[in-house]
């Protein structure tokens, strides 16, 4: 063992010392949690690695992805893990109740879902030695000490799937007392799949181990459209409803950045009486509050969890439920993508908004989302247009709202851009995971 190594293993020692020790303040928070509707109301136990469903006899699979956006991205994965080995278990673990919440009504039929058990050594030990996973595919970032480690000692394979670092990350990891951890934590990954070149490069300088990284393309430029038949009515009929009014949606906006989206409201409104803003906040609780603010002002709002409907004299659309943004997509030909117009915040996914052809506009704070920005405007420069501001955010709107042939244009450049992306991702990233993790792991026949 290295002197890196030797520092990792200490650096580890009292990473699980300390993760053992703050057990009980960690469940007196999960409780807090629950209190405050951040966690499921029935399967808190989960949390600590105590299942509520029987484990299925024969070779299993973890998945593990936190948030809505990372189980999103690995539901693909996952159906084309049934779709070649229908014989494998597969198990889902998600963090949070928003990604439970959609993700539960997506999955294949036969795959399990649980709540991810916090890391500590009780919990994570009691959650391997009853799922006893053949392999465990873990999404973006998930780099938890005690899961990693008690997984290699028990000799279970383990991957990193549409792998990023965050700048803020890497510096943090790259820190003398981090660096030697996080170094052998990849050293027990048989595969890691980066989202992009840069990420590759960010997790060799970190040491991963060369050999394990293998390109496949960003699994979030896989857009399903998986629904019910009345979600896709209720969907046409909100097309019906717009008519032929004009249309632009802001979506994944953050707090602060309503401001912004309503000021581009007030100027279009001028221009087209008859306009109709669709406004998407990230978190659903910041819909019902602009709701609320707007109505307070004596604004015509329609609320989309009140089943409100856009009639005339209703300029403004809030979303305020979970899920559907892909869908709602089909309803607009702009669509501004929020969470890029502070510093501090990070960007959100914009092909969803390009594979339904509308005309994609972000601001400048884009994040670990730059290397898919950067991709589209590769392809076609017309992809995505980037604004510094509220003034540029309507001057391009007026313009798309008064030039249909650059409207146009900028639509088919964002779907062509979205298709040539896109095209393979899951064949790619199936063939990567079952030659280099799921073809050792199942001859173990653990």
């Amino acid at each position: 063992m290295g002197v890196v190594a030797r520092k990792g293993m200490l650096v580890y020692k009292i990473y699980r010392a300390l993760s053992y020790v703050v057990s009980p303040l960690l469940q007196l928070h999960l409780r807090w949690r629950k209190i405050r509707g951040l966690e499921h109301p029935t399967r808190l136990p989960e949390r600590l690695g105590r299942p509520s469903l029987t484990r299925p006899p024969g070779p299993l699979l973890w998945f593990h992805a936190v948030s809505l956006g990372e189980g999103m991205a690995a539901i693909p994965v996952i159906k084309e893990c049934v779709k070649w080995r229908p014989d494998l278990n597969i198990l889902l673990t998600t963090t949070t109740m928003s990604a439970f919440e959609v993700i539960i009504n997506q999955l294949p039929t036969g795959v399990l879902h649980q709540f991810s058990p916090i890391d500590t050594p009780a919990a994570m030990d009691a959650f391997l030695d009853y799922w006893n996973p053949n392999a465990i595919m873990l999404l973006e970032s998930e780099l938890w000490p005690n899961l990693i480690m008690a997984s290699s000692r028990k000799g279970i394979l383990l991957a990193l799937l549409n792998a990023r670092v965050s700048m803020k990350s890497f510096k943090l990891w790259s820190s003398p007392v981090l660096f030697p951890l996080i170094s052998l934590l990849l050293s027990k990954f048989s595969l890691i799949i980066p989202l992009s070149s840069m990420q590759a490069i960010h997790f060799q300088l970190l040491q991963a181990p060369p050999f394990i990284i293998n390109f496949a393309g960003d699994l979030k430029y896989v857009v399903e459209y998986d629904a019910s038949k009345e979600e896709f009515r209720s969907i046409d009929d909100l097309k019906v409803q717009l008519g032929h009014r004009k249309v632009w949606m802001a979506s994944s906006i953050h707090r602060g950045e309503e401001e912004v989206m309503l000021g581009v409201h007030k100027v279009l409104k001028q221009v087209y009486p008859d306009l109709v803003t669709i406004i998407v906040p990230r978190y659903p609780q910041h819909g019902k509050d602009i709701a609320q603010k707007l109505q307070k002002e004596g604004q015509h709002v329609a609320l989309r969890s009140q089943h409100q409907r856009i009639v005339p004299g209703r300029n403004i659309y809030v979303v305020d439920t979970l899920g559907e943004l892909r869908h709602l997509y089909r309803l607009t030909p702009i669509a501004v993508i929020g969470g890029s117009f502070f510093p501090g915040l990070a960007g959100h996914n914009i092909s969803e908004a390009a594979a339904a052809g509308c005309a994609v506009l972000t601001g400048y704070h884009v994040g670990h989302f730059s290397h898919m920005l950067r991709e589209m405007q590769r392809l076609n420069p017309l992809s995505v247009l980037q604004v510094a501001g509220k003034l540029e955010l309507e001057e391009a709107i007026l313009k798309f709202f008064s030039d249909g042939k650059v409207l146009e244009a900028r639509q088919t450049a964002s779907k062509q851009a979205f298709h040539a992306l896109s095209n393979g991702i899951i064949a790619n990233a199936w063939n990567v995971l079952y030659f280099h993790v799921l073809k050792q792991a199942l001859l173990k026949g653990r």
